[in-house]
């Protein structure tokens, strides 16, 4: 998980040197290019063939969609937001996940999720505070791309039952190559000095915080790992704060533990009671 907050502080910090310099389409197109070299060297070297194929096209190419306007909307939001409002939005994602899960998946819907998503929605307007101010567009959109991103994570989910973490990788890079290109193709420049450097960054840790997430969550509960994950607020605020002098308001923290709670209540599940059981006893 520390590789985790790192990959991501970075991977915004890389985001917020390119804007206004590079487009964000063209960060893109980078990104799916090194990331494709990258999860290519990997299947040949390990001589894992299989890794290249899929009977799933379809759904790959349904969840890249939407992942790449999520990533977009993000990074977007990086280069006019204060980096700790980017973040605290985008722990929206397991909520709407939940919501999508149960329209689409068919899996069930409780009181808890219900009042998991409740809370998600109030720490939103915590965060958002509309009436208050001019209200901003971009926040929205990055709100918009928390929901596409939860609609990646669903594809994603229906993906793992047959798919390696890697075919997902190859898949994610191959299909979002070419929409980056397109995009880019009227927003051109050609990157020079420093500008490599942080295109590499934005690159590489884009696919070392799924990595070590996904790692995480092998060695931990899924519970302690979204907890730790909240631990990415406090460090890009005071990454925002140290480095590009943002102020971080209290409404951002209280709103970001509302939605925080209101996670932890869709993954933590209630202990059954053994003594429910038939004659009363435990298990031996």
């Amino acid at each position: 998980m520390s590789g985790t907050l790192l990959s991501f502080c970075l991977m915004a910090v890389g985001a917020r040197e390119l804007s206004g310099e590079i487009h964000t389409s063209q960060v893109m197109l980078f990104r799916s290019v090194l990331g494709l070299l990258v999860v290519c060297s990997i299947l040949l070297f390990t001589q894992n063939n299989r890794g290249f194929l899929t009977k799933r096209i379809g759904l790959h190419c349904l969840r890249n969609t939407f992942h790449f306007a999520g990533q977009y909307g993000w990074l977007l939001g990086i280069t006019v937001l204060p980096l700790a409002e980017v973040f605290a939005l985008e722990f929206t994602v397991p909520l709407w996940t939940a919501m999508i899960a149960w329209l689409f998946l068919g899996e069930s819907i409780t009181a808890r999720k219900f009042a998991a998503i409740g809370l998600g929605l109030a720490g939103v307007l915590v965060i958002l505070k509309p009436g208050v101010e001019v209200f901003n567009w971009y926040s929205l959109i990055v709100l918009a791309a928390a929901f596409c991103y939860a609609i990646s994570h669903a594809s994603t989910k229906s993906l793992s039952n047959t798919e390696s973490p890697l075919t997902i990788l190859f898949y994610m890079c191959l299909i979002q190559l070419p929409i980056g290109f397109l995009f880019a193709l009227n927003n051109w420049t050609a990157p020079v000095g420093m500008q490599w450097f942080w295109l590499a960054v934005v690159g590489l840790t884009a696919l070392s915080a799924h990595f070590c997430m996904t790692k995480a969550m092998q060695y931990a509960e899924v519970s302690t790992v979204v907890i730790l994950d909240f631990l990415r607020l406090p460090a890009i605020g005071m990454v925002g704060a140290l480095v590009y002098g943002e102020s971080v308001e209290v409404s951002l923290f209280v709103g970001a533990l509302i939605m925080l709670i209101g996670n932890l209540l869709i993954i933590l599940k209630p202990q059954r009671n053994p003594q429910k059981m038939s004659g009363g006893d435990a298990p031996s």
